[in-house]
Parts: C-alpha cells; sequence; structure tokens
C-alpha cells in the first residue's frame, strides 16, 4: 500500500510540475505579445515610408500624370497622406485604442467591412488545408513505417512536391484538374445559385494544393523523427520482450514523432500565410490573402498594417500552443522562464 500511494502522489506532483510550467510559459508569451504586435506595427508605418511606391499614384493609377502639383497636394492632404510615418502611427494606434480600425483607400471601405466580407473565406480555405495536410501526413507516416519500401517512396514523392513552388502546384491544379477534366471549378469560392458562402467543389481543388504545399514538411518530420525512435534502445528492448511492432509504432513511435511535428507547426504557419495568398491568387477565392496583396501595392496602411499584425498574432500563438502541445505529449520536455 505504501508503495502505491508513492506512485500516486508522484504521479500527481509531476501533474502539477506540467501545469505549473505550462502556466509559466503561456504568461510570458501573452506578456511579450503586446511589445511585439506595437514593434511590428511601427515597423510597418517605418518601412512604408522609405517605400519607394507612392501610395498616391496607386490611388488615383491613370489620373495621377494628369492632375498638377497642387491638385495633388490638396488629395494626398484630404487622404491624409502628407503626414510623417511617426504622426501617421499615431493617428491609426488612437484610432485602433478608441475601436476604430481604419478605412481602406483600397476597397474604399472600412477596414472591418473588408475583413467581415473576406475572413470566413481564408479561415476555411487555410483551416481544411492544415487539417487535411496534417492526416494526411499522419496517415502516410503510420503506412510509411509499417512498411519500409512504401516509407521511401512517400519520402522522395515529398521531396520532388517540395521542390515544387506552390504557385505552380496551383497552376498545374488548374490546367489538368480543373480545365482538362472539368471535375472542378477553376476559381472562385461560389456557384450561380450558391447559398452559402462557399461550396465543397470550389474548396475541394485549393484546399487540397494548400494542403500538398504543407506536407512535405510534415512529413518528412514525422519520418525523421521516427526514424530515431526506431533505433532507440526501448525500441529494441521492447522487440526483445516481444511486443509486435505495430503496438510499439501506434503507442509509443507515433505519440513521441508527433510532438516536434507539432511544435514545427507552429513555427511554419508563416509558410501557411504565404502558401494560402499564392493559392487564393490562381484560385481568384477572394479571401484576406488578396486583400494583404493589394494593400501592400498600394500601401493602403490601416488595412495592411491590421493584416500584418493579425499574421503575426497567429504565428505567435500558433507557436505557444504547439510549444503548449509538446509539453504535454513528450514527458521528456521541460519549460523553465
Amino acid at each position: 500500500m505504501g508503495e502505491v500511494s508513492t506512485g500516486i502522489t508522484l504521479r500527481l506532483a509531476r501533474r502539477h510540475e506540467r501545469r505549473r510550467q505550462v502556466w509559466i510559459l503561456v504568461r510570458n508569451r501573452l506578456l511579450a505579445l503586446p511589445v511585439l504586435l506595437v514593434a511590428i506595427s511601427v515597423g510597418v508605418f517605418l518601412l512604408a515610408a522609405v517605400s519607394p511606391l507612392n501610395p498616391l499614384v496607386a490611388y488615383l493609377g491613370d489620373r495621377y500624370q494628369f492632375l498638377s502639383a497642387t491638385q495633388r497636394e490638396s488629395i494626398a492632404k484630404a487622404l491624409n497622406l502628407d503626414q510623417s510615418w511617426h504622426g501617421a502611427w499615431l493617428a491609426w494606434a488612437s484610432d485602433l485604442i478608441h475601436g476604430n480600425l481604419g478605412y481602406s483607400r483600397t476597397y474604399n471601405q472600412p477596414v472591418v467591412q473588408v475583413l467581415a466580407e473576406r475572413c470566413e473565406a481564408t479561415l476555411v480555405l487555410s483551416g481544411v488545408g492544415l487539417v487535411l495536410a496534417f492526416v494526411l501526413s499522419i496517415v502516410l507516416g503510420i503506412l510509411g513505417l509499417r512498411w519500409n519500401w512504401l516509407g521511401r517512396v512517400f519520402q522522395a514523392l515529398m521531396l520532388f512536391i517540395q521542390a515544387i513552388p506552390p504557385f505552380v502546384l496551383a497552376l498545374g491544379a488548374v490546367l489538368f484538374l480543373a480545365l482538362g477534366t472539368g471535375w472542378f471549378p477553376a476559381g472562385g469560392r461560389t456557384g450561380p445559385d450558391a447559398t452559402s458562402s462557399w461550396e465543397l467543389s470550389y474548396l475541394i481543388l485549393p484546399a487540397s494544393v494548400l494542403a500538398l504545399t504543407q506536407m512535405p514538411w510534415m512529413l518528412l518530420t514525422l519520418w525523421e523523427r521516427a526514424q530515431e525512435n526506431l533505433h532507440s534502445d526501448w525500441w529494441k528492448a521492447g522487440i526483445q520482450r516481444g511486443i509486435p511492432q505495430s503496438t510499439l509504432i501506434r503507442r509509443s513511435v507515433l505519440p513521441l514523432s508527433l510532438a516536434p511535428t507539432i511544435t514545427m507547426v507552429g513555427m511554419r504557419l508563416p509558410e501557411l500565410i504565404v502558401g494560402a495568398v499564392l493559392v487564393e491568387e490562381v484560385f481568384s477565392w477572394g479571401g484576406l490573402a488578396a486583400a494583404l496583396v493589394a494593400s501592400a501595392k498600394g500601401l493602403d496602411l490601416p488595412l495592411l498594417t491590421f493584416l500584418t499584425l493579425a499574421s503575426a498574432a497567429l504565428v505567435i500563438i500558433g507557436n505557444l500552443v504547439a510549444d503548449v502541445l509538446y509539453l504535454y505529449f513528450d514527458p521528456r520536455v521541460r519549460y523553465e522562464s
């Protein structure tokens, strides 16, 4: 009874220590988040000030060359384009504190309206693409661990896919699977008789392409960690004790290999965002990625800054979630502030 009580006490102590580490990790990251976001927003305005792009030219288009210098100055003043970068940042930050995200010159709409019209489309595409890539990577990883020859085939295939730029994969999918076979729409996210903001037939092809761009590093990371575990002492000991390989893979190798893979998902969220930008552009998806590109071209600072901050916050929070999950998946990992 004494040994059982001691074992329970040790397990409770380990759980308490693990919760303490998670709390310290979350607290430290969340305390640093506002400072990082402020620094990023200042950087956006500073880089825009030294950029060779002229926001007035982007706003007026061909009309710019037909206006006099006086007219250009008048329009720039009306659009608050004559402010210094730090004055513009202070005005934007003040509006943000009061709940006003600003007005987008690119779309001639409040930033809130631009986000409301496009946020769902991007979240659906990115979310489905990420989940699909993760699930397929686990399935292919398990199959590759069970049969080594199949794992080598998957590894070669992933290396080949990784060498292809995402926009080339997207264009190839449009050419062969949309235009060539007619199985999928070539672009857009809604049909003429759509009853929702997105339809499955329009989602399958861009989400699959986005998942395909993320699968190589997911599967290769999983495969690399799994190979390390397959050559470990505990694996050899388990085989010598007569434990089936399939049981060891399912209960030990896969969980220990998933921990670094989950961390890599959080670290490589920027790659998902870049991939979403390219895929959305090719498939005319009409999400936030297209708005990010348009706002960058026109130096539409209220929209550009908010989208940049949202992307940065997503990456930081994604890394935080990944590190928290890593602590739970791998008992060997510790976090100390």
